[in-house]
């Protein structure tokens, strides 16, 4: 079973835990007993993780910093993962997900795989009664998903995950000895318009079918609709996503005095003959509303938007209109100025 599509109490050898450091820094760990975590509050020991429970707050060696053992979801995922490509936040996910109709026993294609943030969510989506098939042309990207989702429990037999190393636009999606019959498709590829004409073989035939695509510029947006029409795809909306998250926090009111003592440390640290380095204790990592302390509560925005900065195209096909009737857009030329204009209005109505 998959760690991401349940939750167990108490932290075991072997297990996933992302290590939350700061709100901008969570490191995932692989409890190894002998192992230890370092960062710049402290060195904890893997072996001392074993038997605590999720979400429990640890501290350094020292017991001057501390971390927290979170157990690991999507979204912790999403905010944790090696980047082996730009990826997909959260706000993105959710919205496709939503749009798509996705739920336990869906049937689900994706391509490319990239870095494996909205495979994640997917597999936890569709739960163990429905499937995906993620794609990936790329063979170093292909082999370390590969190896990222065994790990997870994702990727074996009996679990609703299948990735394939291939060129979808050259190839398509057909797997030997499988039918398909998947309920939605999900494209992020440089030239989407290439694969569209190949999914009427491997969508079902008897359901209505969602597509998304996913295009950084308005161009491929433009070539992706002219397709999108010529293969009989309809309802064609495009969307972006602009997300900046506010939090409710408590932030720490420093007095004058320390101020003041701050900067004659530093002035004394300059003073100090060359070679000679001055030997300070310590100093405690203060927890969020830690009495003894002043505390103010304010509302802090986040510095980056976390987010692809693409356009979401999606489309719709209707129950028995699944013939190849199309190929990668004959009608660009033709309706070039359409094209344009519709995606200039969807820009538009998404701002």
């Amino acid at each position: 079973m998959s760690v991401f599509g349940g939750y167990k109490k108490t932290i075991s050898e072997g297990d996933l835990v992302l290590a939350w450091i700061t709100r901008d820094n969570i490191q995932p760990i692989i409890v190894t007993p002998g192992k230890i975590f370092n960062n710049r509050f402290g060195s904890y020991h893997h072996e001392d993780m074993l038997n605590l429970r999720y979400g429990s707050q640890m501290l350094s060696k020292t017991g001057h910093g501390f971390i927290h053992l979170l157990h690991p979801t999507p979204e912790l995922w999403t905010l944790s993962l090696p980047h082996r490509t730009q990826i997909l936040y959260t706000p993105d996910i959710a919205f496709v997900t939503s749009m798509l109709a996705l739920k336990p026993g869906s049937k689900m294609i994706e391509s490319g795989t990239g870095s494996g943030s909205f495979t994640h969510a997917l597999v936890r989506t569709v739960g163990g009664t429905g499937k995906v098939w993620t794609y990936e042309y790329h063979e170093r990207r292909f082999e370390a998903a590969k190896e990222e989702f065994i790990e997870h429990g994702m990727l074996g037999d009996g679990l609703p995950l299948t990735i394939t190393h291939r060129d979808v636009c050259k190839e398509g999606f057909d797997i030997e000895g499988e039918t398909l019959d998947a309920h939605a498709a999900f494209l992020d590829l440089p030239a989407p318009w290439e694969a569209i004409p190949h999914l009427s073989r491997v969508i079902s035939k008897k359901r209505q079918i969602r597509l998304c695509c996913f295009s950084p510029c308005i161009e491929q947006v433009q070539r992706t609709l002219a397709a999108l029409r010529a293969n009989g795809w309809s309802d064609l909306q495009m969307f972006e996503i602009v997300h900046r998250n506010w939090e409710a926090r408590q932030t720490l009111i420093t007095p004058l005095s320390s101020a003041i003592d701050r900067l004659r440390e530093v002035r004394d640290k300059r003073r100090l003959p060359p070679g000679e380095a001055r030997k300070d204790l310590p100093k405690k990592r203060v927890k969020e509303g830690e009495e003894g302390y002043d505390w103010r509560a304010v509302s802090v925005g986040e510095k980056e938007v976390k987010g692809h900065t693409s356009y979401l195209t999606f489309a719709v096909m209707a129950p028995g209109e699944h013939e190849e009737v199309g190929g990668e857009g004959e009608d660009v030329e033709e309706h070039a100025g359409d094209i344009a204009a519709a995606a200039a209005k969807a820009a538009d109505e998404a701002v």
